[in-house]
């Protein structure tokens, strides 16, 4: 099966891998298609993997000051707290596009998504486990900007214990 061939209607799980992908458009394409699926009653599952491989348009200081910014923006021991590790990043911005403090929708659908570091055994590029298919890309995929900064990176600068992920 072909990659970004787009996804099928009987599949449970949608597979994304997101290398070189810029981290709003995933996040976004991501979010709605999980909010769609619970409001068609459709189950319907994410799986994104590679997150460390994920890039943030922007010049590289201002990027991870801004990042930085956001993580010491509250009390260190009281919260609330702000992700270190590259797959809760991502995580928590497909959150900040879900309808997640409104309503039980967006917490359902945020329970259906599963970012991961790494690329898991089971998922190969030109195969994948019954009840999956790759998600459709063509909407999101764009060459890289001229300057970004990838998702390890940040986790990095902010502490994250990069031997967790293996930096490339």
């Amino acid at each position: 099966m072909e990659r970004g061939c787009g996804y099928l209607d009987e599949a449970g799980t949608l597979v994304y891998d997101a290398r070189d992908k810029i981290l709003g458009r995933l996040a976004s394409h991501v979010a709605k298609q999980l909010i769609s699926a619970r409001k068609e009653g459709r189950e319907q599952r994410v799986i994104i993997y590679n997150a460390e491989h994920a890039v943030v348009s922007g010049p590289r200081t201002q990027v991870l000051s801004r990042y930085d910014k956001k993580y010491k923006l509250n009390h260190a021991r009281k919260g609330p707290f702000f992700p270190r590790m590259p797959d809760q990043i991502l995580k928590r911005t497909v959150r900040g596009m879900l309808p997640y403090q409104k309503n039980s929708s967006g917490r359902g659908a945020l329970r259906d998504l599963r970012v991961l570091i790494g690329q898991p055994t089971n998922i190969s590029e030109d195969e994948l486990p019954d009840d999956h298919a790759w998600g459709d890309t063509d909407s999101i995929d764009r060459p890289l900007p001229l300057r970004f900064v990838r998702l390890g990176e940040i986790s990095s600068s902010l502490g994250a214990d990069a031997s967790r992920w293996g930096s490339e």
